[in-house]
């Protein structure tokens, strides 16, 4: 199972330089609810709902989106190995959330201060954005 973070998606969506290859695509992913708020306040920033709120979407359905529970919220509460901002504190309890419940997880992620959290944590990354 794939732990999906916004950067990998808005990569994706925007054809920036650093995309995973499509085979990626076909695998099962799980994120925090954030996911979904985040890629479409970055697709109504840049102007480009017209254009790509449809792929969003269509992407967006595909994740299996876990909320702001409250084990979840608690555990984002807790201190982490290395200094995290607010929302990538929320993404790496959601992460370590899933793993409790007994799955095994990989972070794909292009975001570097969140690889780093999450490897401290001891999650693999995914081979696909490394």
């Amino acid at each position: 199972m794939i732990y999906l973070d916004t950067s990998v998606v808005l990569a994706w969506l925007f054809a920036e330089d650093r995309v995973p290859p499509a085979a990626f695509w076909s695998q099962v992913f799980v994120s925090s609810r954030l996911l979904e708020y985040e890629v479409f306040n970055r697709v109504h920033a840049r102007g480009a709902a017209a254009s790509h709120a449809v792929q969003a979407r269509q992407l967006v359905d595909r994740v299996n989106l876990i909320g702001l529970e409250p084990r979840v919220l608690a555990r984002a509460l807790q201190p982490f190995p290395a200094p995290v901002r607010t929302l990538d504190a929320l993404h790496l309890a959601t992460l370590d959330f899933v793993r409790h419940q007994g799955a095994a997880i990989e972070l794909a992620t292009y975001d570097q201060r969140l690889a780093a959290a999450a490897t401290a944590m001891g999650f693999a990354l995914s081979a696909a954005t490394r």
